[in-house]
């Protein structure tokens, strides 16, 4: 499985920004689905999953400002970032978990800069 991800770039604080993350196969496996960010220096954080059912969870960072969203007709993963600050600045990954078989893929990393 490949795990692609698009959409990062340079954007002004409290612009926005659409992160996409297309598999190359079927999604319809992958119970578990998340965007994580590395800021530089810092560990990397979990910052928005989806389950197979529907319910998420973001970090208390972004509620409220983000939301992530999946196409399963299409194989891919959203995150919409809305209100975005300076901290947002990172490289966000895509990570795409099967929890019953314990498989996950990560894509290669999209930068995000949020200049204030």
């Amino acid at each position: 499985v490949q795990v692609v991800e698009s959409g990062g770039g340079l954007v002004q604080a409290g612009g926005s920004l659409r992160l996409s993350c297309a598999a190359s196969g079927s999604t319809f496996s992958f119970n578990l689905m998340g965007w994580y960010r590395q800021a530089p220096g810092k560990q990397r954080e979990l910052v928005a999953a989806i389950r197979s059912g529907g319910s998420t969870n973001y970090a208390d960072s972004v509620k409220g400002r983000f939301t992530i969203s999946r196409d399963i007709t299409k194989n891919m993963v959203y995150l919409q970032m809305n209100s975005l600050k300076a901290e947002d600045t990172a490289v966000y990954y895509c990570k795409l978990t099967n929890l019953n078989t314990g498989s996950a893929y990560w894509g290669q990393g999209t930068q995000v800069t949020v200049s204030s």
